[in-house]
C-alpha cells in the first residue's frame, strides 16, 4: 500500500474514533497508532496534520493530540470565513458600483446599461482573422518587450499627435487595469485626486482602491470648470486630476476648445499631473474629434490613457499609456513588478486588426450606427418621457445622460426598470460626493437593435409610472 493511501485509511479510522470521543479527549499516541495499525510514524504524522488543518484535532507539543472543540456547521456545511474580517482589518477595499459584469441585464431584459458594444456592432470577423494571422507570426508566442511591441506603440503614438513618439508609449492590458496602475503611480496613498462630477465609477473605485480620496470638481455644458479646478487644487493641495475631455462618461460632454489649454495650464501651475482618460476616441458619431490633450503638452503634465477595447470587443484588452519623463520610467518599473508584459499574441492580434482596411471600415460603420441609435433613443425619450431632460445629445460615446423630474429617485427607477425588463444605470454611482439631482445613464450600444431601444424606453416609462404611484 502506498504512503498516501495508508494516510487516507488512517485518517478515516481516526475520524470514526473522533466521532465517539468528546472535545478535549486525548487520542492514542503516535507510537500506539503505528503498533495498532501497522503504519509508519510518517503516516501517523501526515494523518494528524490533515486532521489538524481541518480543525478536527489540536496537537499540544509534549502532551499529545486531542479532539478539537466542535464547530457549528450549517445545514449546507458551509465553511466559516468570518476570521478573515479580522485578518483584513486596515486594508479596506470598496469597489463601489464600478461598471463591469454586474451590469449584465437579467435574462430577457433589454440592455441599456453597461459600457460595451452589442456583438452585432463589433468587428468580430476582422478580430477572428486578425487573431488567426497573429498566431502565425514569427515569435508570436515569445516574450513581449515590457513596454509593448514597437509597431503597436507606434500606432498609438501616431494617433496621439506628432509630438508623441513610440518611446512615450506603454502598452497596457486594457484600460481599467491601467487606471489602477496610474493611480498608484501618480499619487501617494491618502492624498486627494480631483475628478469631474459626475465621472466614471470605475475610476472612483480604482482611485479608492489605491488609497486616494476623490474630490469633486463641478462641470457645466463645456466640461470641467477651470475656475473651480484652480480653487480645488489650492484648497486640497492635490497633485492629480483625472478627467475625460472627449465624449465624457456619463454626460457625453466634450471639453470646450477654449478650456482645453486652460485646464492643462491650471494643472501645470499646481505642479500636478492631468490623467486624460481618452477611452472614447473611436466612438465619435461622424463629426470631428478634437486632438487629445497630450498632443499639445510638452512638459509631461498630461498622462494619457486610451484603449481599443470600447470600439472593438470587451476581450480585446489592449490599451496604451502615453507619458513623458520620470513617470514613464516609474510605470515601466511597475510593469515589471505587476505582470512583466502584456500577452504577445493579443498585442500581435491588435496590431493586425488596426493595420488593415477592415478597421477603418469598422470605425466608419460604427460611427453611423451609434449616431442612428442615439437619435432613435432620444426620439423615443421625447415621445414617451417628455419631462425627462437629456443634458445633451452627444456627438460621441455610448450613452445619454438624463435628468429625472422632481419626485423620482434614480435608484428606485433603475430598480423598477429591471423589474419591468430593462436595465439602466442609476446616476448615484457616478458622483464622488453629494448628488445635485436624480439622473440616469441610458446606453444605446448594448441592445440588439433599434426596436429594442424603443421598447426599452416604453418599459422605462412603465417603471417610472410605477414609482410615481408607489
Amino acid at each position: 500500500m502506498s504512503e498516501s493511501s495508508s494516510t487516507e485509511a488512517l485518517v478515516g479510522i481516526l475520524r470514526t474514533e473522533i466521532a465517539r470521543l468528546s472535545p478535549g479527549d486525548r487520542l492514542p499516541s503516535s507510537r500506539e497508532l503505528t503498533t495498532r495499525h501497522g503504519v509508519s510514524p510518517v503516516t501517523v504524522s501526515r494523518a494528524f496534520a490533515q486532521l489538524s488543518a481541518e480543525g478536527e484535532v489540536v496537537t499540544r507539543p509534549g502532551s499529545g493530540t486531542y479532539v478539537a472543540p466542535r464547530r457549528a456547521r450549517s445545514a449546507t456545511n458551509a465553511p466559516d470565513t468570518s476570521w478573515q474580517a479580522v485578518a483584513l482589518a486596515g486594508r479596506d477595499f470598496d469597489p463601489g458600483a464600478a461598471d463591469g459584469l454586474s451590469d449584465a441585464p437579467p435574462a430577457g431584459a433589454i440592455a441599456m446599461a453597461g459600457g460595451y458594444l452589442h456583438p452585432s456592432l463589433r468587428p468580430e470577423r476582422a478580430l477572428s482573422a486578425a487573431l488567426a494571422r497573429a498566431a502565425r507570426r514569427p515569435g508570436a508566442w515569445d516574450r513581449a518587450p515590457a513596454a509593448g511591441l514597437a509597431p503597436l506603440r507606434a500606432v498609438f503614438a501616431q494617433a496621439a499627435g506628432s509630438a508623441v513618439g513610440p518611446e512615450d508609449v506603454l502598452i497596457t492590458g486594457g484600460g481599467q487595469g491601467a487606471l489602477s496602475m496610474l493611480f498608484r503611480a501618480l499619487a501617494a496613498p491618502g492624498s486627494p485626486v480631483l475628478v469631474e462630477s459626475p465621472t466614471y465609477p470605475g475610476a472612483l473605485a480604482a482611485a479608492r482602491a489605491a488609497g486616494l480620496r476623490p474630490v469633486a470638481v463641478p462641470m457645466d455644458g463645456d466640461g470641467i470648470r477651470p475656475d473651480l479646478l484652480a480653487d480645488a487644487f489650492a484648497v486640497t493641495g492635490a497633485r492629480l486630476l483625472y478627467c475625460q475631455p472627449t465624449f465624457h462618461n456619463p454626460t457625453g460632454t466634450v471639453l470646450a476648445p477654449a478650456r482645453r489649454r486652460q485646464v492643462v495650464d491650471v494643472a501645470r501651475a499646481a505642479g500636478a499631473f492631468l490623467l486624460e482618460d481618452d477611452f472614447a476616441r473611436h466612438l465619435g458619431h461622424g463629426g470631428p474629434v478634437p486632438l487629445p490633450l497630450v498632443a499639445d503638452d510638452h512638459d509631461g503634465t498630461v498622462v494619457q490613457l486610451t484603449s481599443l477595447t470600447k470600439p472593438a470587443s470587451p476581450s480585446l484588452r489592449i490599451g496604451a499609456v502615453i507619458a513623458r519623463g520620470p513617470v514613464m520610467r516609474r510605470l515601466q518599473g511597475m510593469r515589471r513588478v505587476d505582470d512583466f508584459f502584456v500577452a504577445r499574441p493579443l498585442q500581435e492580434a491588435a496590431l493586425e486588426l488596426v493595420s488593415t482596411p477592415a478597421w477603418d471600415r469598422h470605425l466608419r460603420a460604427l460611427s453611423t450606427h451609434l449616431r442612428e441609435r442615439c437619435a432613435v433613443l432620444a426620439g423615443a425619450m421625447a415621445r414617451e418621457l417628455p419631462d425627462w431632460t437629456p443634458t445633451r445629445i452627444p456627438e460621441g460615446g455610448l450613452h445619454l445622460w438624463v435628468q429625472l423630474p422632481p419626485g423620482l429617485e434614480d435608484v428606485a427607477v433603475a430598480d423598477a426598470a429591471r423589474a419591468h425588463g430593462v436595465a439602466v444605470n442609476a446616476g448615484t454611482r457616478y458622483f464622488p460626493a453629494e448628488q445635485p439631482g436624480a439622473c440616469l445613464r441610458l446606453g444605446f450600444a448594448a441592445s440588439e437593435d433599434l426596436a429594442d431601444l424603443t421598447e426599452g424606453v416604453h418599459r422605462l416609462g412603465e417603471a417610472a409610472r410605477a414609482c410615481a404611484t408607489a
